[in-house]
């Protein structure tokens, strides 16, 4: 068994990709594949934390910070990994779709970090006070937040599911042993039976009612939650009891 598990996959093939390509490899899997998605599950399931008492306590910023400096800190591992992808003298004729797949992850990286900069402002009585008073992009939910959400959302997910392919198309064309495989794709197994799990508890809340609460006259809970498979916490027997 230790053999096997230590044969690459492909056995006509030779598994020697050098020092360089190794870091390259690593690097990439810790940014994309590990610190990538527990950013992002963080930001869907944790707006409301379970010792959270809400809607007494609002806008508990743990999930914003995690997912932020955690993705800041993802993309700039990946840079590093690119960096050593460019300056090795080995061929890669042999990985030109994993090629492909990461330069289109890194170019949804670098979209998701701009976006993120052009959000637009807060606003509401939790954000620094100007003269606008509570006016602000997210408060209200404007045609430039509403977009923001929408394009941030659609780049982010359809990056989670090309940083799969990404990954496994890299473990063919290093022809990794098949102990690495058996890793990874255990760990993403992990990953996604969690998020089904928490997803089924109603977990994935409305950002608008987890900083602002549920009044019904605030401007954004006067227009339907925005993104498939949310659930304002308003709706739900756990909080309506306290």
């Amino acid at each position: 068994m230790l053999d096997w598990l230590l044969s690459p996959i492909d056995a006509e093939r030779v598994h020697d990709i050098g020092v360089t390509l190794s870091w390259h490899a690593r690097l990439m899997v810790l940014s994309w594949g590990v610190m990538t998605p527990v950013a992002i599950l963080v930001a869907r399931f944790y707006k409301i934390t379970p010792a959270q008492d809400w809607p007494r306590e609002l806008d508990n910023r743990f999930w914003w910070l995690v997912h932020f400096w955690g993705q800041v800190a993802s993309f700039s591992m990946a840079c590093v990994a690119l960096i050593l992808i460019l300056i090795s003298a080995q061929n890669m004729g042999e990985a030109m779709r994993h090629q492909f797949l990461g330069y289109t992850v890194m170019g949804l990286g670098g979209i998701q970090l701009l976006s993120g900069f052009l959000r637009g402002s807060k606003g509401g009585p939790t954000a620094r006070q100007t003269e606008g008073g509570l006016r602000g992009d997210h408060f209200d939910m404007t045609p430039r937040r509403l977009a923001f959400e929408f394009i941030h959302k659609l780049c982010g997910y359809t990056a989670l599911g090309l940083i799969v392919a990404t990954i496994f198309s890299g473990l063919w064309a290093a022809n990794a042993p098949n102990w690495m495989w058996i890793v990874i794709a255990a760990w993403w197994s992990v990953l996604i039976a969690f998020a089904v799990y928490l997803q089924r508890q109603g977990r994935a809340y409305d950002t608008y009612q987890a900083i602002w609460g549920a009044d019904p006259e605030l401007p954004g809970n006067q227009i339907p939650k925005q993104g498939r498979g949310v659930t304002r916490p308003s709706e739900l027997t756990k909080f309506n009891d306290r």
